[in-house]
């Protein structure tokens, strides 16, 4: 069975027989779900449960809640989240070529993809193909939500399907989509049928182009095609072949002059000096090539000098409609050569794995409105000019910033908000929803004792059978993490334990670590700071830089990098987005680990340690 296939639209129709959806980037994909098992087939009929056993792992954890309604038929995209309007195509294109089941078992950890269903084909064997588009949509949603499967894409949602969020609204979803930089919307009839492997006008996808400019360098007579440039330190580098899009004269100027003043290289290859650029639409970049690119049209008046490849990455995550930049050359980290757009373009990678920690809990800014080294100053309360779309939350009379979206975090980012600190419980509870250790070294010279401190707690959280998280403090230590389940330990509950953690440690070294809070008095030993998890204090979000001039992050770490290797300048603004791609977040299964979290048990052994004393 092959999947119904669209049609490329340069305009979302609207009208009341119209709903939308949104358009992600990855693999279509048929789901057969039978009580012999799950199969997920591509849209070429190829198998693909060896490349993508998270999705058939999740089926198999619902299989009894599905039993009733088998065998059922899903029409769908293999997608990997970013957030809830966008796909990272190229992991699910980099699973699908991969071959050894270690290296995908290892990828599936790193970089969970996820099953979005939009289509209902069969239904307890019956086939459903055949009824209006909006019969099918009801009875998916009921069939879903009777199951307890996710009825709207929630991008950090442990469930790997889910079902696709439907608008009527096509400005409403627009604007999610280009404001979250997604591949484009999907517009389908009402009353349309599911057609096997026939394309129709009743599914039209509408693309959310982005503009790149490139320089035109080669031209291969042979095929026609065009290959365009961008200045990376110093040396032009290939990012797209295209010739889709040019007319006839323009294709015609274009070849003469390559062939009247160019340079042959190779076979009909001609190469010029760069002197000539176009604006040319693509859907995203997959690290090496431009995607689905065509020409859009010349740049005669733009200085070739001007195609470098930091304008590239702006051209393709554009700034947020809403959120005003402000002097995007400004220097913010001078000694690194980093500037305010370079910052902001931070952001917006890190926000997948940022946000959801900053979400729902108030905020504690550092601002360095100079740059680093500079005056700096902490902000908690949100100021008269804030636009809006910004949210807030009032607490002890003062109204804080919440920020739960990208725009949010761009503004602040743009106010030169450097540094993101959050307290250890959201806005709707008094109760921590996880427990912080900060291991603070006399100073970074000093980092070992973090490394040994860190191993050690590891070894005491793994007898109690509790799972921990680790980062880098940006600074001269770590900061280990026990997420809590929501809304049930107080503060009380949890410094039973940290308590008792920090004064083992300090019982068993007390040349190396100590809980005195006094600096005078402590030493060359490490601090254990277990009095700073309590209500009103805050700790460094795990992906906010700090105002260093090193721009440091604080970094998210695997446990098997925690070794003597480790030292906290590894991580920089620079290496950490390489990073996010390269290795994902470690932190990504932090919410679903808190939900199960045994430390109920933990503080029953402890106080019970207590009473015997």
């Amino acid at each position: 069975m092959k999947p119904m296939l669209m049609m490329d639209v340069d305009e979302v129709p609207v009208g009341k027989d119209w709903i939308y959806e949104t358009k992600y980037d990855g693999f279509r994909a048929i789901l057969q779900w039978t009580k012999e098992g799950v199969q997920l087939f591509s849209r070429n009929e190829k198998n693909l449960n060896d490349l993508f056993p998270e999705i058939i792992e999740g089926c198999c954890r619902i299989e009894d809640l599905m039993e009733p309604f088998l065998p059922i038929t899903f029409d769908g995209e293999l997608v990997c989240l970013q957030n809830d309007f966008k796909s990272e195509f190229s992991i699910v294109q980099t699973r699908g070529r991969m071959r050894k089941k270690e290296v995908i078992a290892q990828h599936s950890e790193a970089f969970p993809c996820q099953y979005i269903v939009f289509d209902l084909i069969s239904l307890k064997g019956k086939d459903l193909s055949g009824i209006a588009l909006e019969k099918r949509k009801s009875k998916l949603e009921k069939y879903f939500d009777k199951i307890g499967i996710p009825t709207a894409v929630k991008y950090r949602h442990q469930s790997s399907i889910r079902l696709i969020k439907t608008y009527t609204d096509e400005k409403e979803l627009w604007n999610q989509v280009r404001l979250n930089n997604g591949e484009g919307v999907i517009a389908k009839h009402k009353k349309s049928v599911w057609s096997n492997e026939k394309r129709t006008n009743q599914w039209l996808k509408v693309k959310n182009w982005r503009q790149v400019t490139v320089i035109i360098t080669k031209y291969e007579q042979i095929n026609g095609f065009f290959t365009g440039a961008i200045y990376k330190k110093g040396q032009l580098v290939e990012v797209v072949t295209f010739k889709h899009g040019m007319s006839d004269e323009e294709m015609k100027t274009l070849s003469e002059l390559f062939l009247a003043n160019g340079q042959i290289i190779g076979n009909s290859i001609y190469e010029i000096a760069p002197s000539i650029c176009a604006d040319i639409n693509c859907i995203s970049f997959d690290g090496k090539h431009l995607r689905e690119p065509r020409f859009h049209s010349f740049q005669f008046d733009m200085d070739p000098e001007e195609c470098q490849w930091r304008h590239m990455l702006r051209q393709l995550n554009p700034i947020p409609g809403q959120v005003q930049v402000t002097h995007p050359d400004k220097p913010v980290w001078p000694k690194e050569g980093l500037e305010k757009d370079d910052y902001l373009l931070y952001l917006q990678m890190a926000s997948p794995f940022m946000l959801p920690f900053l979400e729902e809990r108030h905020l504690t800014l550092i601002r360095f409105p100079h740059g680093v080294p500079g005056e700096k100053f902490y902000q908690k309360s949100v100021p008269d000019y804030a636009p809006n779309f910004v949210k807030t939350s009032k607490d002890d009379d003062i109204e804080y910033i919440v920020c739960n979206d990208i725009t949010t975090l761009l503004w602040l980012g743009n106010q030169l908000a450097l540094e993101y600190h959050i307290p250890f419980q959201t806005i709707d509870t008094k109760m921590p929803t996880e427990i912080v250790f900060d291991l603070d070294p006399p100073s970074v010279k000093e980092f070992s004792l973090s490394v040994e401190a860190a191993v050690r707690m590891k070894a005491i959280f793994d007898q109690f059978q509790l799972t921990s998280f680790v980062k880098t403090s940006g600074g001269k230590g770590l900061q280990l993490y026990i997420p809590l389940p929501y809304n049930t330990f107080t503060y009380d509950d949890t410094r039973i334990f940290t308590k008792f953690i920090a004064d083992f440690l300090c019982d068993q070294e007390p040349q190396w670590f100590t809980t005195e809070r006094l600096k005078k008095n402590r030493g060359n030993r490490l601090y254990l700071d277990y009095v700073q998890h309590h209500e009103g204090k805050t700790i460094v979000a795990p992906y906010s830089p700090r105002g260093n001039e090193i721009a440091t992050v604080a970094t998210p770490l695997n446990w098997d990098e925690v070794g003597a290797a480790l030292r906290p300048e590894q991580f920089t603004i620079n290496s950490v987005m390489e990073r996010m791609k390269n290795i994902g977040d470690p932190f990504r299964e932090f919410w679903k680990v808190g939900d199960t979290q045994p430390f109920a048990v933990v503080l029953e052994q402890l106080r019970g340690l207590l009473d015997e004393k």
